[in-house]
């Protein structure tokens, strides 16, 4: 019972500090506030939030392998310092384009990769393989519902206090949610095994190994598709609101409700994934995405985007218990930190070219058709690689 009540308490721990690291879902109420009232493009207002992507991704990796060594409380602590202080640090920006991108882009982004590859890991260590994607889901669902908060917390400050000062009290607020949190998460002694005893155990393999295998690339690339289209639409949808919808105020309320369906998305598709494959479930999510992207500039109606952003949302939250669940099915758990971490630099890829294709195609043509349209066709090619997609068979396993 001991252990049970800390593996649920590491769950939870590692849920609440996404709810911070959740604020990057909630950049597009801070980027269309810069771009109406301080003069920023599309182009500029993205560059913060897709150079937080980055530093997101980029630190994924040396954290996913410092939480393997050393435990994830100390790299989770130092996660949640940097998007506090980076927070804090772009309020004094006002002034400075660069010096907003460094402490937002750099310093938060770097807090929420730290962080984020922080919680997983050790959660899913705590459970037995067969609840991986549920446990994933939860974990990440914390991620996901941060805009429920964020967004009507966010239109408050702003209505209050404007831009900067927001980011203040928002860093402030992350600081005294994350740094209790972090002291929580811990490894387990010893990771849980299968309790069917017909199940091999999955052999751990490093990195390098990892890298030699075709799954992971076929992974890779269904993840970076489903990163560009979904982040391109989290990342501008309070002003794709504003296009589709002109002389109407509504992304604040679009942001709020479509997070709720990412945050459904994780444990949902965890749970679905765990029964119907990894690469099936996504396949058909990535398939329903590409079907709204090809008919989201045509929607004109509040009903009709929120309807579209939902779809996307879901199935973006989708693919942050999936993959991480699949790259613990192929490789194992005892370097899942870093294996993950890898994996993970498609969702950084993807982040910068989504966003940007996004503001570039917005800023040269007035809307959002065409960049719609280029994600689309990337996620039916990544929903044939899904439908083809087979677990990875370890040898011992196949002989």
């Amino acid at each position: 019972m001991k252990k049970k009540n800390k593996a649920l308490t590491v769950l939870l721990a590692g849920a609440g500090m996404n709810l911070a690291f959740g604020v990057l879902y909630a950049w597009s109420i801070f980027g269309g506030a810069l771009a109406e009232n301080h003069g920023w493009s599309s182009a500029e207002a993205s560059l913060p939030y897709s150079l937080a992507i980055v530093f997101f991704a980029l630190l994924m990796v040396p954290a996913g392998r410092l939480q393997d060594k050393i435990g994830p409380r100390w790299v989770a602590t130092l996660g949640g310092l940097l998007i506090g202080l980076g927070c804090i640090l772009a309020s004094f920006m006002e002034n400075s384009f660069i010096g907003m991108v460094i402490a937002f882009g750099v310093l938060a982004g770097s807090g929420i990769g730290l962080g984020y590859a922080s919680t997983t890991p050790p959660a899913v260590k705590w459970f037995a393989p067969e609840q991986k994607g549920l446990v994933t889901g939860i974990v990440v669902g914390g991620f996901g519902l941060a805009s429920i908060y964020i967004a009507p917390l966010s239109k408050f400050l702003l209505a209050e206090f404007g831009v900067f000062l927001s980011f203040r009290y928002l860093g402030i607020l992350f600081l005294l949610i994350t740094l209790p949190l972090a002291q929580l998460i811990v490894n387990p002694e010893t990771p849980r095994v299968s309790a069917d005893k017909k199940k091999l155990p999955v052999k751990d393999l490093t990195t390098r190994e990892m890298l030699k295998t075709k799954e992971f690339y076929q992974l890779w690339l269904m993840f970076f598709a489903g990163a560009t289209g979904g982040l391109m639409i989290i990342g501008h949808l309070k002003t794709i609101a504003k296009v589709q919808l002109p002389g109407e105020d509504l992304g604040f309320a679009l942001v709020a409700l479509a997070a709720i369906a990412n945050a459904i998305g994780r444990p949902a598709a965890g749970v679905i994934s765990d029964k119907l494959g990894r690469g099936k479930t996504m396949a058909i999510l990535y398939l329903f995405q590409a079907a709204i992207l090809f008919v989201f500039a045509s929607f004109n109606s509040f009903t009709l985007i929120l309807f579209g952003a939902m779809v996307m949302y879901f199935s973006y939250g989708s693919m942050l218990s999936i993959y991480p669940s699949a790259c613990g099915d192929n490789y194992g758990t005892k370097n899942l930190g870093l294996n993950y971490g890898v994996m993970f630099s498609a969702w950084g890829i993807g982040g910068i070219v989504g966003p940007m294709i996004g503001g570039y195609i917005k800023d040269t043509t007035g809307d959002y058709g065409l960049a719609f349209t280029i994600a689309a066709v990337m996620l039916i090619v990544a929903a044939i690689l899904g439908f083809a997609y087979k677990p990875y068979a370890h040898k011992e396993e196949a002989q």
